[in-house]
């Protein structure tokens, strides 16, 4: 019995550890609207565009080039029904709502295992207001822990 359980350890461990690390993956992936799309609609059209077409005047793809001062099409633009900013970082526009090397302004960088949740750096293991992924509350009462909610 004991030996027998002793060559079957291994494959059980192995077994452990493949479901611990899918479970661990979903619950820190990038699941944030800013990482789903390649573009970014603008919530209102932009007049200093040259296009032929209205639409193509209300969608600026990420990572368009830009210029601060000669050609800046992302100063402070809202899109997304609101859910991102977009500002000129580094020749590029960039969603200071959600991307964590411009976290509120151009180059603030949030520090290792954090997410920018609007234009914020915040903790999401920890934080009951955006537990494992930005904006999931956990329910009253709960606390976060290593980005699950669960029981104080």
């Amino acid at each position: 019995m004991a030996c027998t359980l002793l060559n079957r350890a291994p494959m059980l461990s192995l077994l452990i550890l493949i479901l611990l690390s899918l479970h661990s993956h979903s619950a820190f992936s990038n699941d944030t609207e800013d990482d789903e799309d390649d573009q970014y609609v603008v919530d209102s059209p932009l007049a200093n565009l040259r296009s032929r077409s209205r639409f193509l005047a209300t969608v600026i793809k990420k990572g368009t080039r830009c210029d601060p001062i000669a050609h800046n099409v992302c100063n402070g633009i809202s899109a997304n029904n609101g859910a991102s900013l977009l500002r000129c970082c580094k020749k590029h526009c960039r969603n200071v709502l959600g991307d964590k090397n411009n976290c509120g302004r151009c180059g603030n960088k949030c520090k290792h295992g954090q997410r920018c949740c609007s234009g914020t750096c915040v903790d999401t293991a920890y934080n009951v207001e955006h537990c494992g992924k930005c904006n999931k509350k956990c329910a009253r009462g709960h606390k976060c822990e290593f980005g699950y909610c669960g029981y104080a």
